[in-house]
């Protein structure tokens, strides 16, 4: 087949289109933008091939200065067959559709009407407005029969997300795979906004709260835009999901929203359902909890929010624990539970709930509820001693996966690290251990894996995941075999139905910004933000973060004489700067030597940090 280049567009050309009031298109931030195509080849006399540059969520606008055809096909899909061919049965829930066109019409813009899902556009799934129309994921599309030149066709990908600040945030690094990761995972945020809440992907369009908790830190590390967070923690007080962990992720969004915005309205607003969803009620004398109690019964769902009282919590550890229909698993092991051993009282489910009490009595106090404060305080304390007693193997230095169990899977040690459940004595057993396991978790896993080796300060092995470009465990797979968005999975040899636009596989986003360079709240609102880079074998790292007081910037560069850190704070932010795992030298703040370099304060505008060796 003779391929022949016809054009190349460089320019994206965008601009907003609100939707029909009754649609509250407006109410809920939606936006639409026109795309540009960026590649236009004709690949056979009457047939064309179009990439759009990018995966998104949309439809496809036609204007016709004459009649094209009788009859067009359009397809529209995400992965190529080669390298001008879509893949007409590309797998998965990888997306792809075709559409007949017939009665065209003539220099008229049109929206492509897309044939129904069956599951994705009816409850209870996130519908979008009517005036939306049906939209599907893709980046490229092909025309047959198109019998006029393709230049007498005005052509544009429709794409729909929530308000977004491009120009918010930005990174860059002396690791170009770190950097393609990280535009990975910023354009993902971006692409599934499209409905409005936080949802887990194009095949179910629901929210689940541990896809919408990795969604908000990644969308909060790179937009001061909070509106559709508050919204989807909003959803999960009348919509929870089954699996136990999930609802202890509940209070995760509700600590994240306050710590970002200063915001206490939800807090006081659920503090009595919020309280439910942490599962307390359940916790037996150990101040361990499990899945498995008799006091789980009808009236108990009821409370914790769910219509349906004949459903029942489960324990999930990781997802796919296998697939089902396949028989698949992962080497010797089930799933992406590394093993797992799946008993009454979890580790991961109890290292779930520690973290649920710590923050529990953080946000009684916040409300001035000083009896809740100190009971959950106490409730924190007795659950991490039961951990630590319970089921930590003293002899091997690591945890096991449940009361009466013999098997480490990496998420009974990951999570303990993530949570710093891990008593300082045992920390570098368990790192040792947990870095046998490789990216032994799924993409969801990997949130709270690198977040423990951040914490436990293991930044050197946490940047090599990150980075990895062996096998297809690992983000640069994604880009390698063609996705825009994150996947759902590892690869499709990891979950045969995945889809290939799941945010809850964007950690590196906000790991970046909240381990790697160390930037966080230290008070609610950004009243004061705490930054404790841990650079690891990075040369050079720049990176804007967005805040609702302004962007927070950083420069790193790293030389055989120095460590420079340039930290431009905006006024009205007070720093915390905090150097580890660094030879000292001559230590410079603003030109001043600095005698004890255990926390640097910062002020607001241009900090210069200077170490000379």
């Amino acid at each position: 087949m003779n391929k022949i280049l016809i054009t190349t567009f460089f320019a994206c050309l965008y601009f907003t289109a609100f939707g029909q009031r009754k649609d509250s298109s407006d109410q809920l931030n939606l936006r639409s933008s026109f795309i540009k195509p960026q590649l236009i080849v004709k690949s056979n006399p009457n047939r064309y091939f179009i990439d759009f540059g990018k995966d998104a969520f949309g439809t496809l606008i036609l204007n016709f200065d004459t009649i094209p055809s009788d009859k067009l096909i359009i397809h529209l899909g995400e992965k190529l067959r080669d390298k001008y061919t879509i893949d007409k049965n590309p797998g998965g829930t990888i997306r792809y559709k075709k559409v007949v066109l017939k009665d065209i019409p003539v220099k008229k813009s049109f929206q492509l009407q897309l044939p129904p899902d069956g599951r994705n556009d009816k409850k209870p799934a996130v519908m979008l407005p009517d005036a939306f129309g049906r939209v599907i994921p893709f980046r490229y599309c092909e025309i047959e029969n198109l019998k006029i030149p393709i230049e007498k066709v005005n052509i544009s990908q429709k794409v729909f997300n929530y308000r977004f600040n491009d120009n918010a945030s930005s990174f860059t690094s002396s690791d170009t795979v770190l950097n393609q990761v990280w535009d990975l995972c910023k354009h993902t945020i971006k692409a599934t906004s499209f409905c409005g809440l936080y949802i887990d992907g194009d095949r179910e369009r629901i929210p689940y709260e541990a896809d919408a908790y990795i969604n908000q830190l990644s969308h909060y590390a790179v937009d001061y835009e909070y509106g559709i967070a508050k919204e989807t923690i909003k959803y999960f007080f009348d919509h929870p999901t089954w699996p136990t962990e999930w609802l202890l992720h509940t209070i995760f969004m509700v600590y994240q929203d306050y710590y970002y915005t200063g915001d206490i309205e939800i807090i006081k607003e659920y503090y009595e359902p919020l309280k439910l969803k942490t599962l307390y009620e359940l916790a037996d004398k150990d101040g361990l909890i499990s899945s498995f109690s008799d006091k789980i019964n009808g009236e108990y769902m009821r409370k914790i929010g769910f219509a349906d009282t004949t459903q029942r919590i489960r324990d999930i550890v990781d997802w796919p624990p296998a697939q089902k229909d396949t028989g698949w698993k992962l080497s010797k092991e089930e799933g992406e539970r590394d093993g797992h051993e799946m008993l009454p009282i979890n580790t991961v489910v109890n290292c779930f709930f520690y973290e649920n009490m710590r923050i529990l009595a953080e946000l009684a106090a916040v409300l001035e509820n000083e009896k809740d404060a100190e009971h959950f305080k106490q409730m924190a304390l007795k659950t991490k001693k039961a951990i630590n007693e319970k089921l930590f193997d003293n002899e091997k230095g690591r945890y096991i996966d449940g009361v009466g169990s013999t098997h480490s899977s990496l998420h009974s040690n990951m999570l303990a690290l993530a949570f710093d459940i891990v008593p300082e004595k045992y920390k570098q057993s368990v790192v040792e251990y947990v870095k046998t396991r490789g990216m032994g978790c799924s993409v969801y896993g990997s949130q709270y894996l690198l977040e423990g080796l951040y914490r436990a300060g293991a930044s050197e092995y946490a940047l090599c995941l990150m980075t990895s470009t062996k096998g297809d465990r690992n983000w640069w797979n994604m880009i390698r075999i063609g996705s825009t968005m994150t996947l759902e999975a590892w690869d499709i040899g990891y979950k045969p139905n995945l889809d290939w636009n799941h945010a809850w596989a964007t950690a590196p986003l906000n790991i970046i910004s909240r381990y790697l360079w160390g930037i966080k709240p230290e008070v609610p609102g950004f009243e004061k933000v705490q930054i404790k880079p841990q650079m690891a074998s990075l040369t050079s790292c720049s990176i804007k973060v967005p805040t609702l007081k302004g962007p927070i910037l950083g420069e790193y560069k790293k030389s055989d004489k120095s460590i420079i850190y340039n930290i431009e704070l905006p006024e009205g932010i007070l720093g915390e700067f905090i150097l580890i795992n660094t030879e000292m030298g001559k230590l410079l703040l603003n030109g001043k030597q600095i005698s004890k370099p255990e926390i640097l304060e910062l002020q607001g505008g241009m900090n210069k940090i200077e170490i000379i060796y």
